[in-house]
């Protein structure tokens, strides 16, 4: 498995990471059982980083985890956490306090004593301009209950307010063929500060796995079932923001375009780790089947220019009209 650079942090990561949200909530039930199964089968496949969030089942996601790097502490994961969402989403609530608060939960949870990198998860806008916001992370940092911070974004204005700050060492984004718009400015803004790029639904919820149907349908208790319109929270986490009849109907165009060797969910994620400027991609897993295939990924052979501008054509004709102007 390829590694790269963490952005700020600093530390070598692979470009293949494990997105653990599906581990705690709204993905459909996962046992403990098959969570740590999957996580160690990520190990095994040369996977090296971890993202989850403090939200992710009220904390089940990062206790997972935690009981996974307990019984293996020499497997050289970073963990990346983000915090935020267990509150109102008000710009008052974001103080040092809070942080505090906040992180020392995180840190109980995943067992340790320094978190590797904390993100604020997809704070409101205002957050991003309040300078207070970047003093209390900063001091997270020297207290040492951090090593590093970054930011998970909605919105590429978002991205490029928090790499615009010289403390921010990464920026999570969504990132995927059915949402191309951080290769415009984030990306190579990025790579101008040092910034690492994590890129985060790069399967569109599962869409561009190719498995999906017009009737396809999910429990009650996945967000593809229940905020397909914005229900819950913003409507760009589920199928990256687009209708789901269209999205079925361009992954199949997608999947036409696969080279021998590579599943679409493979050349999905292949895609995004080509993009020049992401250190790592971080599809979930909820098999330890799903959690090898899509570490293969991270060793197919360049997808070449005319693979590129396919998916770009794809991406113009069905959705930068709805999806472009909105994040």
């Amino acid at each position: 498995m390829q590694q790269r650079t963490l952005g700020r942090t600093g530390r070598e990561v692979s470009v293949i990471g494990l997105g653990t949200w599906q581990l705690g909530a709204d993905w459909g039930e996962v046992s403990e059982a098959d969570a740590l199964s999957v996580l160690d089968a990520a190990a095994a496949s040369g996977v090296t980083f971890f993202d989850t969030a403090d939200v992710y089942g009220d904390g089940r996601s990062e206790q997972l985890i935690g009981a996974f790097l307990a019984a293996r502490p020499d497997a050289g994961i970073t963990v990346a956490t983000k915090m935020g969402r267990r509150e109102a989403q008000d710009p008052a609530n974001f103080t040092l306090a809070k942080f505090r608060e906040w992180t020392d939960r995180s840190r109980r949870n995943l067992g340790v004593e320094t978190l590797d990198l904390v993100q604020l998860h997809c704070p409101p806008t205002r957050v991003f301009s309040m300078d207070a916001v970047y003093d209390a992370l900063d001091t997270l940092v020297a207290d040492g209950a951090v090593a590093a911070y970054g930011f998970s974004v909605e919105t590429t204005d978002e991205a490029l307010a928090a790499i615009a700050h010289p403390g921010t060492a990464t920026v999570q984004i969504i990132l995927n063929a059915f949402r191309l718009k951080p290769l415009d400015r984030v990306l190579p803004a990025a790579r101008e500060a040092g910034v690492g790029i994590i890129a985060r639904v790069p399967l569109a919820s599962g869409l561009l796995s190719g498995k999906y149907t017009a009737e396809t349908t999910f429990s009650p208790d996945d967000h593809r079932s229940y905020n397909r319109h914005g229900e819950a929270f913003d409507v760009g986490e589920t199928f990256s923001g687009v209708d789901f009849e269209t999205g079925v109907a361009a992954a199949r165009e997608f999947a036409a375009l696969v080279p021998a060797g590579l599943t679409p969910a493979q050349a999905a994620i292949a895609w995004v780790a080509q993009q020049d400027g992401v250190s790592s991609v971080i599809p979930g897993a909820r098999s330890v089947e799903q959690a090898r295939s899509n570490a293969a990924a991270g060793s197919a052979a360049p997808l070449g220019e005319a693979f590129d501008e396919a998916v770009r054509g794809i991406y113009d004709r069905r959705f930068r009209a709805a999806v472009h102007p909105r994040w």
